[in-house]
């Protein structure tokens, strides 16, 4: 195998990786054409493809109100607005999630390895968590909003993000 030709094919992989992981043994699972029809090109880039949206650019920043965030994939309710804290990264920040509703795996990239979050419901991936977020978790779990809705208390509508 030529260098050309082993580059080729650990790309092709390392592409593919996140679209088999997410597709799966989760309850939710759809096709890719499915999830390109229920996702915006930006929400399947995020949630399907492993992305990162801008920092800064989420509306889900200001939200103070009392509630809980969705996934936008299967609607599976993921934190709480209690353990929402301002981490000044530019992401939706939580010190911890609602009780089984998310999963994480490595995300290994070229210079370091970090924990990915995925839903635990359909695997869309919604951030990574880190280890310096505030007691009593001491976790931060720096999340797309993109991939969430919010769902004010008592309301039963969901805001997008």
């Amino acid at each position: 195998m030529d260098r050309r030709m082993f580059l080729t094919t650990t790309t092709a992989f390392a592409l593919a990786a996140p679209m088999a992981r997410a597709a799966a043994g989760f309850e939710v699972s759809l096709s890719e054409a499915e999830w390109r029809k229920r996702l915006t090109d930006a929400e399947y880039t995020v949630m399907r493809e492993m992305g990162t949206e801008r920092a800064f650019s989420s509306p889900l920043n200001e939200i103070k109100a009392s509630g809980t965030y969705h996934c936008k994939g299967c609607d599976q309710a993921l934190y709480s607005s209690e353990t929402k804290f301002e981490s000044g990264t530019g992401w939706p920040s939580f010190w911890a999630p609602l009780q089984n509703a998310v999963g994480t795996k490595p995300d290994r990239g070229l210079f370091t390895t970090r924990t990915e979050v995925h839903c635990d419901r359909c695997g869309s991936h919604m951030g990574h968590v880190f280890d310096d977020g505030p007691q009593p978790t001491g976790q931060r779990y720096c999340m797309n909003g993109i991939a969430m809705r919010f769902e004010p208390a008592g309301s039963g509508e969901a805001l997008a993000g």
